[in-house]
């Protein structure tokens, strides 16, 4: 796979008109790392998860991958340097099959389809997905799904994985899957920063966490210090939660 990465966010802030979503938010992902980001609704997480991934240019503020700047890179030279994205509601190509989801974010690489193939097959595989390879990704389920954008975003072999609600609304079985492949892909190297209301799941997973409100980050620390964090109660936990 490739290098290990370290983001870093510093300061960014995003502007819709005269609304703030992002108010000079920073993080650092250190490598085969999970960062559990969290907050109420509305405070930021997907519009930071949208800038980082150059979907928005941030107002100010800088992000870098290893060193290099990733603003004002569109998302998809963002993959080349090493970044993958999945999202709260799944972007599968219904139509195309589940392998051949799989082949759409290496269509641009003109080189070693043969690889390509193997690999794809491979993170099927490794998703439990493998005997659904001819199937329409519409006949999948909804947490089926999730699966196939999960290994799909491995396709490419990132450093960084951003991930946003990938536990929401999935059956058990299919959550205690998606966390256990999270956790043997950071294990290898690949880093995470992954957005979740499933607090209990999110801090069993991550190795720190940070709390966003009003688009501020207003604790960061070890799940557990977040977890405890007065402000963090405050606004969004309402009482301490244990993993």
């Amino acid at each position: 796979m490739g290098a290990e990465a370290t983001l870093r966010v510093h300061e960014v802030t995003k502007r819709f008109g005269g609304v703030t979503a992002v108010d000079r938010a920073s993080l650092t992902l250190p490598p085969a790392s999970i960062l559990g980001l969290i907050g109420p609704n509305g405070s930021g997480k997907t519009t930071l998860l949208n800038v980082i991934n150059g979907v928005h240019r941030p107002d100010s503020g800088t992000i870098e991958l290893d060193g290099t700047t990733l603003v004002g890179r569109p998302p998809h030279r963002l993959v080349d340097l090493g970044l993958a994205r999945t999202f709260q509601n799944t972007h599968v190509f219904k139509t195309l099959t589940v392998y051949q989801n799989m082949l759409l974010p290496t269509l641009h690489l003109g080189r070693d389809r043969q690889g390509r193939a193997h690999r794809a097959l491979e993170l099927l595989e490794f998703v439990g997905l493998r005997a659904h390879r001819d199937q329409p990704a519409s006949e999948l389920s909804g947490g089926q799904q999730k699966l196939l954008e999960f290994a799909r975003a491995l396709v490419t072999d990132p450093r960084v994985v951003l991930m946003d609600e990938p536990f929401a609304g999935i059956h058990p079985e299919i959550k205690a899957l998606l966390l256990e492949r999270i956790r043997e892909r950071a294990r290898a190297g690949t880093s995470f920063l992954i957005v979740s209301h499933e607090i209990p799941e999110l801090m069993s997973l991550s190795d720190a966490m940070i709390c966003l409100a009003q688009g501020r980050c207003i604790a960061a620390g070890t799940a557990a210090e977040v977890a405890e964090n007065e402000q963090v109660i405050e606004a969004y936990l309402g009482h301490q939660v244990t993993a």
